[in-house]
This record gives structure tokens, sequence and C-alpha cells, in this order.
């Protein structure tokens, strides 16, 4: 299946056995009204502890989320998200993603998310289905899955891939940073690629393809190896998935922990400014909220 699927298509998929629609909103959206047929898996079950929102989950726990969405190997999943934002994209894309280190091939997200299918007319119902639990069991392809002792190594050797930061400019040059990064700045080498630029202005669905594969061309992933980062894997997950999924690089890995968890120990950084500019911003930061 296509990885990216327009409502008119997933329509035609409604119904059909073997497929299975995830929508990963919060469960009162989902109450509220969804694709027909979808099975609510709230995007925080694929998200790690506050302190490390983008640690993997245990994977006892994905077998049990998954067996009662009734997803087998071969079943057919479509992710859908809010589709308010094109954050909301980068969701879709964490899930994907770790469906597919989980073992599942056939995946699809559908572009635009619930939003999207509503603006088209499709259907909505509000009752959750009845769902036949599947027996599938969740394991990671640890091939896949770039953990932060594997980066730091290949870093102090200087062998990393390309590392590329998939946050806005902003927190590539260590003017800003999430709550939960103890430090400001990037990882070393890296090169800054705000996720955004593969979405219009405002929008929330992908540029066209050849759009988006100029852009990677641009980015410098287009064939070779490299490392997709953000604070917590989520922006980071939409750029990985055009580089692998769209413009074809299988070579591109996603680091689900990012910079929150690099920034806990005590790695280098690049980008990172005096103590006293850090003390300046994060004052600053506390006057925003």
């Amino acid at each position: 299946p296509a990885p990216l699927l327009q409502p008119a298509e997933l329509k035609t998929l409604l119904g059909q056995p073997g497929v299975r629609v995830l929508d990963i909103r919060a469960d009162k959206d989902y109450a509220a009204g969804h694709v027909p047929g979808a099975v609510n898996t709230p995007y925080g079950k694929y998200r790690g502890p506050k302190e490390n929102p983008g640690q993997l989950p245990a994977e006892a726990a994905l077998t049990q989320l998954l067996q009662a969405a009734g997803v087998d190997r071969d079943t057919h999943v479509v992710v859908v998200h809010a589709g308010s934002d094109h954050t909301d994209f980068g969701a879709a894309a964490r899930v994907y993603w770790t469906l597919k280190v989980g073992g599942l091939t056939r995946l699809s997200i559908l572009d635009g998310g619930s939003k999207a299918w509503q603006a088209a007319g499709g259907a909505l119902e509000t009752a959750a289905p009845q769902v036949a639990p599947s027996q599938f069991s969740y394991r990671y392809d640890q091939e896949q899955v770039v953990t932060s002792e594997e980066l730091a190594a290949a870093v102090k050797a200087g062998n990393a891939p390309l590392l590329v930061d998939a946050r806005p400019p902003k927190f590539f040059a260590g003017e800003t940073r999430t709550d939960a990064a103890a430090r400001y700045g990037t990882l070393p080498g890296a090169k800054s690629f705000d996720n955004a630029q593969f979405f219009p202005q405002g929008g929330t669905t992908l540029k066209p393809a050849s759009e988006l594969k100029a852009l990677v061309a641009q980015s410098g992933a287009a064939a070779a190896p490299a490392v997709s980062f953000c604070n917590t894997g989520h922006w980071a997950a939409t750029n990985w998935f055009v580089m692998s999924e769209i413009a074809g690089n299988k070579a591109v890995k996603l680091y689900p922990s990012s910079v929150v968890e690099w920034s806990q120990s005590e790695l280098p950084m690049d980008n990172q400014p005096s103590r006293l500019s850090a003390l300046v911003q994060d004052a600053k930061r506390a006057l925003d909220k």
C-alpha cells in the first residue's frame, strides 16, 4: 500500500478485510466522531514518560495495545491524526515508524488526517467498533532504532552519519529549548532541516511528492545514511517519513529519544550558549509562560 493515502483512497478501503484504521487522537475527540470502523489508540500510548517523551514504550505495552486493536502482522494499518496543524502529522509519522520497527509492513497515513476526511465529505460514526483481538506480538527491530549510546560512540569516533535536526531553527541555534531538555543546542555536526518545510505555509497536508523529493535532496539525505532527530522524536518522525517512505532512502533512521535524552547525559553539543546566556534564556522562557 501507498505510505500516504488521500481521503478518497481511504474511502475505497473501508470495510475491506485486513484493513484497520487507527485513530490516534485523544479519546474524547474520537468519541465525538471518527472514520467508520476506526479503533482509538491515543498517541500518548506510543510515547515515553514525561521526563523522556521520545523513549520507546515497553514491547509488552505495545503488544497489548495492538492486540486489543485487532492488528496482526499482515494487517494494512491506516493511521489517522487530528490534522489541525502540521505537527499532528509528526504524531502519525511517529506511530507509523513505531509500527514499522515492530515488524508491520502494510502501513499508510491519511494525509491531512481527520480534518481532511471531514472536508472531503467522509462519513463519521461515534460508536467504537467491536474488534476481535489479535495474537500479534510486538518486538522492536533493534537495527532500526538509534540509541544514544551508539550515536555517541559514532560521534566520538568521527564516523557519525548525516545528523538532521528536524526542529525549528531557534532550537538548532541554541536560542530556545523544550522543558525536558537539560541543555540548549544541537547534536555535534548536525544539519538543520525544519520539518515544517515539507508542508505548505499553514498547511496540514504534505507538499506534492516531486517537491518533497527535491527538498530531501537539498537536505543531503537523498541517498546517504542519515539519522533524523528533534527534541522527542516527533518532528523527526516527519523528516524520517518523507526521507525514507516518500523519497525512498532506506538508510535514514530515527533517533527516538533525541535531544531530550542526549542533553540529559554528559554528551557534547553544538551551538551551546554560554552559561550566562543560558540563564538569561531560561528567565525569558519562564516569563513567556
